[in-house]
């Protein structure tokens, strides 16, 4: 389905041993999920990439007779006007040294799951992008000066998924309202492992 915009990207994470939703305090929210809204300046772009990876044509008796399918490394190049601080540092693995406030790498990524909303072209349907295990790196920030304008320097972060249990240890899963028994609050608990609606 061709599709059009970028309506919202939410973020979690996951406990690295018994793969579910980290809430409160050591989460990014109460209820776990983190919904990147406009109130934040919203996300940018979500470039995702390598979701299947090129077959190979192999050959025999002189034509191809076969393709070999090897497994895609979904990446998503994702940029954000104005993530919060503490929460930026949480996602990229960095722990706060209590004497000083500073934020230094611990060594280890934290398990982030990632949940991609767009919409389909004529803007009747909800079509989404789920990735329920993989890390996030922040590899540079492009600090400039301003001149007559302001020069941003945006929150650019790349994903890299991994294997989900809940998608079969595939790492990635495709949603739409299209799909005969699409539901929401199931999707999320697919991807955000443990999740529950709060108002329930």
């Amino acid at each position: 389905m061709a599709t059009v915009g970028l309506k919202l990207v939410t973020l979690g994470i996951k406990d690295p041993d018994t793969g579910m939703l980290i809430k409160g305090e050591n989460g990014l929210s109460e209820d776990g999920l983190l919904p990147i809204t406009t109130q934040m300046w919203g996300t940018k772009t979500a470039n995702i990439t390598n979701l299947q990876g090129t077959g190979q044509i192999q050959y025999d008796n002189n034509v191809g007779v076969f393709v070999s399918t090897p497994k895609g490394d979904p990446q998503i190049a994702l940029d954000f006007n104005k993530l919060p601080f503490e929460v930026l540092q949480k996602l990229v693995g960095r722990k706060q040294d209590p004497t000083t406030g500073g934020w230094m790498d611990s060594g280890e990524r934290p398990s982030v799951a990632v949940l991609i909303e767009t919409q389909s072209i004529d803007r009747m349907h909800r079509v989404f992008y789920g990735f329920g295990n993989g890390i996030l790196t922040q590899a540079s920030a492009n600090v400039g000066t301003d001149t007559n304008a302001d020069t941003m320097a945006t929150d650019a972060l790349t994903y890299q998924a991994l294997a989900t249990k809940e998608f079969g240890d595939k790492p990635v899963a495709f949603y739409s309202d299209v799909s005969e028994g699409w539901d929401e609050l199931k999707m999320k608990n697919q991807v955000f492992a443990g999740y529950t609606d709060p108002k329930s």
